[in-house]
């Protein structure tokens, strides 16, 4: 028992359900821990590192995971004053853990897609520019930062402000987006569930498709179709094209992220991401 550990973690989960114990759980980051408490039910617990992550996952809880519903973990408690979390633990195992290939994984990206879908439609706004113009301005500001850094050179800065600037001047259709879409966020067992939603906000729609593109299914289109089978429906040309322009972002972001946090498997990534757009 460890009930009087001072880990704000380990208190919050003593203060709503008395005498728990740790599970080992090597898949969890370090600032997330599995709980068992005395009845056998288990938990996570997870406590954010920056303020605004942890307001954006909050957030999420109340206004949008209510969408989600058998599919995301429930919201047990909080502690403002330390960043924690108390969830409800999701039984299954992480989907990024299956086979490469598999029919298993096939079937991940089937159901990943019907649950997006589901959380898409339920919060979709008609194609406006507000969502293009806002998304630009952001974009701008990781380009500038590649090239504070010298990440860029003046073709690929200058490809990058293109993208930029098709965004800008876009309509596009936005719905509450998870933002981090992948399979190390999906949980297979009797039912699919989804966690994670600390960058969870209203987007363009077509954007919750970018890290899967550029991170899984250009190299297995298979999984794609299986996504998109799930989903509903295909995106059209126009939605496709903006679809490369979300790819900027990624290449921009994975590179200034990747430089700062010395990263180099997520600076490759952006440069290989980067290189497919040119």
């Amino acid at each position: 028992m460890i009930a009087t550990s001072r880990d704000p973690r380990i208190q919050l989960a003593y203060h709503l359900l008395g005498a728990v114990d740790t599970a080992a759980d090597p898949a969890l980051p370090p600032r997330v821990v599995r709980l068992v408490a005395g009845d056998g039910r288990q938990f996570i617990a997870k406590q954010h590192a920056e303020r605004d992550r942890y307001a954006g996952e909050l957030h999420a809880y109340g206004a949008w995971v209510t969408h989600l519903t058998g599919h995301a973990p429930v919201l047990v408690g909080r502690d403002d004053a330390t960043r924690t979390l108390l969830l409800t633990a999701l039984a299954g195992d992480r989907a990024d853990t299956v086979a490469p290939g598999s029919p298993e994984e096939e079937l991940a990206h089937h159901e990943a897609g019907h649950v997006l879908g589901k959380l898409h439609r339920a919060t979709a706004i008609p194609q406006g520019g507000a969502v293009g113009a806002s998304l630009a301005e952001r974009f701008q500001a990781w380009i500038d930062r590649a090239v504070h850094a010298d990440l860029l050179d003046a073709a690929e800065e200058n490809l990058l402000k293109h993208h930029a600037a098709i965004l800008g001047a876009s309509h596009m259709e936005s719905a509450i987006c998870h933002l981090d879409y992948q399979p190390r966020n999906w949980l297979l067992g009797d039912t699919f569930g989804i966690y994670d939603f600390e960058h969870m906000r209203r987007d363009a729609r077509v954007r919750d498709f970018a890290r899967l593109e550029f991170r899984r299914w250009q190299a297995a289109p298979h999984l794609r179709t299986a996504f998109f089978d799930g989903y509903g429906r295909s995106p059209n040309d126009t939605e496709r094209r903006l679809l490369e322009s979300f790819g900027a972002i990624e290449a921009a972001t994975a590179l200034v992220k990747g430089h700062r946090e010395n990263d180099a498997a997520l600076s490759a990534h952006g440069r290989t991401v980067l290189s497919r757009l040119t």
